[in-house]
């Protein structure tokens, strides 16, 4: 869906919450939800990024969004059971939820993972997000049509070497998206991965340091496949992994 073509309301009436909406893909991402119509509830550890996002959003005349800060790593249960809570009391649904928000850690042998660094980042890219999309299944099952997206990647598909527990991680996102996804056929909530492929990020850089940034695809670059996934009309696509670029030969 790389060369989707959303219609200008596509997403009027949703109420879409963002994790990870502070900066790079998540941040581009509530922007263009709001463009299309979308209330979006930006969800981050840094408030003033988000503030920042929310000021974006409401100068270029998009919905009033919300604001939600909150540190994925040391979330807790009834850190979701309220943010459940608010938005219902709020919105009265949540038609789609974006789980983007991911952490790298150190690449290097499996070897010399320590203990710490792998606990944080499985805690952060499965962990929460696991504990957040329950949490939010209520406020999701009232929603005419909502749409669940967890964030692949390339090395969650196929290992590579040195990528350690961000790609152990994404192995892991790959299998829940499957799993969630065959429990909740057939009702209003359809849950599917995207790989947003090697994109001009700051993630990206950490990894790539040396990389020529300006080969790489930005963050509106992969905005039709995003916007496909939220819109009604991937209304039949449940359980599937689809790639936000166009992948080379």
């Amino acid at each position: 869906m790389q060369n989707y073509q959303a219609s200008a309301n596509a997403l009027d009436e949703k109420v879409i919450l963002i994790t990870g909406a502070g900066d790079g893909i998540g941040r581009v991402a509530a922007l263009t939800y709001a463009k299309y119509g979308a209330t979006v509830i930006l969800l981050g550890k840094t408030t003033k990024k988000l503030e920042a996002v929310y000021d974006e959003i409401v100068a270029a005349g998009g919905p009033q969004p919300a604001i939600v800060p909150l540190d994925l790593k040391g979330a807790t249960q009834q850190n979701y059971r309220d943010l459940a809570a608010t938005i219902d009391q709020q919105f009265g649904k949540l038609d789609g939820l974006l789980n983007n928000a991911g952490i790298l850690g150190a690449l290097g042998p499996m070897e010399h993972f320590c203990t710490s660094t792998f606990e944080n980042i499985m805690k952060v890219n499965v962990t929460a997000q696991a504990m957040l999309t329950k949490a939010l299944f209520p406020v999701l099952k009232k929603s005419n049509n909502a749409s669940v997206v967890f964030t692949s990647s390339g090395v969650g598909r196929e290992g590579r070497e040195f990528w350690g527990a961000y790609a152990i991680s994404k192995f892991a996102t790959e299998g829940m998206m499957q799993t969630w996804s065959k429990e909740v056929d057939k009702t209003n909530i359809r849950i599917n991965c995207i790989n947003p492929g090697a994109t001009r990020t700051s993630m990206r850089a950490s990894a790539y340091p040396g990389e020529d940034k300006d080969k790489l695809a930005t963050p509106e670059d992969l905005m039709p496949t995003y916007l496909y996934l939220m819109s009604d009309d991937s209304s039949d696509v449940n359980g599937q992994s689809l790639d936000a670029q166009i992948k080379k030969k």
